[in-house]
């Protein structure tokens, strides 16, 4: 894996939303920065520098996660913030946004100082979110102010809704003196409480308690409403329902300063990936229904939804080899968004640039992280190389995160991340063989 502070990358597909750019060029990389890119010819080769040939793959700004669970500290077993930045690599990922509900919870400036020092020598950037309130709770705030200074980009509760309107009020109206993003968790808890999937005939059918819908929209409803009153910002995660989705969209109509992000299972599988009770698809929010799952994807090409996250969940199997409504929530995700994503291209569902924009430039904005999403002279030189023809077949063998909780092993999948550079280093390359 090379580490030579000059690279020049020749015959990429460089693919710019941010420019609309999507043509043939060459990229030096020198000192960890964009030395200069090249659309019209060929780009002089200078001393002492590798020179890869991409052969018309993909070159993008680095790909950002900004919905990932790094269970450092406190559940080391499940994975580390060391793992989840090298599987974070192995996806493409050049940065990602771990969430607060670790052991403690990062609630406090120690947390999120141990979580960055954690980070400071890993492959992938890491963006600590702080939790809203103490312990995540939702009784009373956490310290903002000390949180945002020790490195925070944003403040959200995630995995625990904030079921007190006035505490959510409190932290848009907190969040403001610090310039502080609130992330909500939108679940009406008393309705979803002990369900295990989505509500509907499959689950009666199974014995399952669901997981209604509305869960997900009356919340949706709530947060709109007091970003609106207060026209303050605010982002919703893991959006899975088509009812939260026009929410949303009439909204964005009104001026309401709302994003949303969803994930690759929400297009990719319906309620039916647990028919056979297999707790490698069991998540919060549940998998809906093929409607639901065609909202995610209309919403996806049309800019009701923001950004794609994979909402990586890593479970050990303690916590999965159970029955199926004692299992712990969630899946791995960070390895296989990638691919995923590129079935709605080829599906003509996205553009490539539409692609990017979902996973590099506008979490880059939401967040205001990284370098914006430019491919520009002088700019960091995060970037992601995406070979969208490489086939393989998705197994444990070549699984980086420490967990194997994945409902797509055995997938047939076309399209993968081939090579991830951070700072202008090669974090990340697939086999040589592989790039020629």
């Amino acid at each position: 894996m090379g580490n030579s502070e000059r690279i020049l990358l020749r015959n990429g597909r460089i693919i710019d939303p941010l420019n609309g750019l999507d043509q043939k060029g060459d990229l030096l990389i020198d000192n960890g920065k964009i030395e200069a890119i090249n659309f019209q010819g060929y780009l002089e080769t200078p001393e002492n520098c590798q020179q890869i040939d991409l052969n018309g793959k993909w070159l993008t700004a680095g790909l950002i996660d900004m919905h990932v669970h790094l269970r450092e500290p406190g559940e080391e077993y499940k994975e580390t913030i060391e793992s989840g930045t090298w599987a974070a690599a192995a996806g493409g990922f050049t940065s990602v946004c771990c969430m607060p509900n670790t052991r403690p919870v990062n609630d406090s400036e120690a947390v999120t100082s141990l979580i960055l020092d954690k980070a400071r020598n890993c492959p992938a950037r890491v963006y600590p979110v702080g939790a809203i309130s103490k312990n995540s709770l939702g009784e009373s705030l956490a310290p903002f102010g000390e949180m945002k200074e020790a490195g925070v980009v944003a403040f959200s509760d995630d995995g625990h809704p904030v079921g007190s309107s006035l505490l959510m009020r409190r932290a848009l109206e907190y969040g403001a003196n610090y310039d502080a993003l609130i992330i909500s968790h939108a679940e009406e808890s008393s309705l979803s409480a002990n369900g295990a999937m989505n509500e509907g005939p499959l689950s009666t059918g199974m014995g399952l308690r669901g997981i209604p819908s509305v869960a997900e929209s009356i919340m949706v409803y709530r947060d709109i409403a007091l970003a609106e009153y207060l026209n303050r910002p605010i982002h919703l995660a893991h959006i899975s329902t088509r009812e939260a989705i026009d929410l949303i969209r009439r909204a964005k109509d009104r001026g309401v300063r709302v994003t949303a992000e969803t994930a690759p299972h929400y297009f990719s599988l319906t309620e039916e990936a647990v028919a056979e009770y297999d707790t490698n698809a069991k998540m919060n929010p549940p998998l809906r229904n093929i409607r639901d799952r065609e909202a995610v994807r209309a919403a996806l090409r049309d800019g009701t939804l923001d950004a794609i996250a994979s909402d990586h969940a890593p479970h050990s199997s303690l916590e999965k080899n159970l029955e199926f409504e004692e299992a712990a929530n969630g899946i791995i995700g960070l390895e296989t968004a990638v691919p995923l994503t590129l079935n709605l291209v080829r599906a003509d569902i996205l553009t490539p640039l539409r692609m990017v924009e979902l996973m590099s430039l506008n979490p880059s904005r939401i967040l205001k992280v990284g370098s914006g999403g430019r491919l520009e002279a002088g700019g960091v030189a995060d970037l992601t190389v995406i070979d969208p023809d490489l086939e393989f077949t998705y197994q444990q063998s070549m699984m980086v995160s420490k967990s194997r909780n994945s409902p797509f092993l055995g997938w047939k999948m076309k399209g993968k991340a081939v090579m991830t550079i951070m700072d202008g280093k090669i974090r990340f390359s697939e086999p040589e063989s592989t790039l020629n």
